[in-house]
């Protein structure tokens, strides 16, 4: 597994600490979720973004329409 080292202000380290101690995990494992987290709601919302810019050009097909075009 690989090693991330994050510089932190003493107050941000206490901070840090005590809500991962609030969660009951670890300082590694909290971190470690939070940037995930982070990272997946920024790609929901780049998501999002593209849909809105370009819902009007997209092709919607109904369940029918897609179990006759899969011959199904």
């Amino acid at each position: 597994m690989a090693t991330i080292t994050i510089r932190l202000s003493e107050s941000d380290k206490e901070l840090f600490t005590n809500v991962s101690k609030e969660k009951n995990k670890t300082l590694s494992d909290w971190a470690r979720e939070s940037l995930l987290e982070k990272i997946e709601e920024e790609y929901d919302e780049k998501i999002i973004k593209d849909y809105l810019l370009n819902k009007d050009s997209m092709k919607f097909y109904t369940s029918e329409e897609v179990k006759n075009e899969l011959g199904l």
